[in-house]
């Protein structure tokens, strides 16, 4: 080709010299132009035909092929080739030329290669295995040790030397490369444990205060846990932490049929007393306990008499309580409750008195998981036991608040 451009431009009047000289620049801008078209030619119609093509099928993987940009980075290749091919129109740089265009084909064979594992893991989301098991880390793992070996393969294609020449002095520099490469090292140990023991998975909703973290997951990589608090705010914690820290997976709820409500509200224990003739009366018109209070009171009643119990004084022998009274109210309140799961743990129960007051504990599950119904159920649960509870001769403890005092001084 050197010599026909010399030709040419001898015979347009040039001198033989003279031609010479122009015939190399000339060459080069040439095979330049060559790269430029053929790359052109791909992106704009090899390109657009792949583009077209995708849009048209029914398949997702290919869609997810076109997004991560595989086939336009794949273009790259063509004026790399061109060039290569070109280099051998150059004896004085032929070498230069090919090692270049080797490294720079190399680097676009990376490119191709990420983009192709993000269109793996895009693909592999839409599996339901992915919550349970999710591969980006693994993927992270696969670029790290694919860059490096392209990258040893590229410096030692530019220095023209063996990549196993590298690599042997590599060992010198293990050292430097673990503190380099610490917290992707850590990162790797880490995402087998969480992955192989099942700890967490996108979607789980986990609690770490120590990082601000209560949310729900969202993204899993090599060396970070992504977690999208209730605020919506993003929080990153390092993989390694869920493994040397502790953490709350609420998984184990949401996988199982009922949310535990566990509350108490306190009973001032100056109210506390033995029901007497006329409040068994009144209870006994609660429909809930009727029934039970009737038994419970012929129950008392044969005791009393089996022990000849003076039962002129209501301390004597065994009597009924009003909170006695209430707790059975309460059991028999939330055993009708349509939304209590009647199979899980069920407690109603008194905890060890305090400066507050007697707590009475309900220990129980409702049998929605979803958080804004469930907090509606709790709620509507505690508005109706706040609201019987004077019903009972009872009173809520509480601290005093202004509008005690202003009662005191009134």
């Amino acid at each position: 080709m050197i010599e026909t451009l010399s030709n040419w431009l001898v015979a347009q009047g040039l001198g033989s010299d003279s031609a010479h000289n122009v015939a190399w620049p000339l060459a080069a801008v040439i095979v330049l132009l060559l790269a430029f078209i053929s790359n052109y030619i791909a992106r704009r119609f090899l390109l657009g035909a792949v583009s077209f093509l995708v849009k048209k099928s029914r398949t997702d993987w290919d869609d997810a092929l076109l997004r991560q940009k595989v086939f336009s980075r794949l273009s790259h290749l063509a004026p790399a080739m061109v060039i290569y091919a070109g280099a051998q129109l150059f004896p004085q740089v032929t070498d230069i030329v090919e090692r270049l265009s080797l490294v720079y084909m190399m680097l676009a064979g990376i490119l191709v290669a990420n983009s192709f594992m993000n269109a793996v893991v895009d693909i592999y989301r839409t599996f339901e295995i992915s919550r349970q098991r999710p591969i980006k880390g693994y993927v992270q793992i696969a670029k790290v040790i694919i860059f490096i070996f392209v990258g040893i393969i590229a410096v030692g294609t530019l220095m023209d030397r063996s990549p196993w020449l590298l690599l042997s002095g590599l060992g010198a520099m293990t050292a430097v490369i673990l503190l380099v490469f610490k917290d992707s090292i850590l990162g790797l140990v880490a995402s087998i444990q969480l992955s192989s023991n099942d700890m967490v998975r996108i979607g789980d909703w986990i609690e770490m205060p120590k990082y601000g973290a209560d949310g729900d997951v969202v993204d899993i990589t090599l060396n970070t846990i992504k977690v999208q608090n209730w605020d919506k705010t993003i929080t990153t914690i390092p993989a390694y932490a869920l493994i040397s820290d502790s953490f709350k997976n609420w998984r184990g709820m949401s996988e199982s049929t009922g949310r535990r409500i566990k509350r108490s509200v306190d009973i001032d224990m100056s109210t506390v007393k033995f029901c007497t003739p006329e409040m068994l009366q009144r209870f006994e018109k609660f429909e809930l306990i009727a029934d039970d209070l009737k038994s419970k009171q012929d129950e008392v009643a044969q005791f009393n008499q089996s022990q000849n119990v003076d039962t002129s004084e209501l301390i004597n022998g065994r009597n009924l309580t009003n909170l006695g009274t209430f707790r059975a109210y309460l059991v028999a309140y939330l055993r009708h409750h349509p939304m209590i799961h009647q199979e899980m743990t069920f407690l109603v129960r008194q905890l060890p008195p305090g400066p507050n007051g007697l707590p009475i504990e309900i220990y129980i599950f409702s049998s929605d998981q979803d958080w804004v119904r469930y907090e509606d159920i709790q709620s509507d649960i505690f508005d109706h036991i706040l609201a019987v509870i004077p019903v009972f001769d009872l009173r809520v403890f509480q601290n005093p608040t202004g509008h005690d005092f202003h009662a005191i001084a009134g």
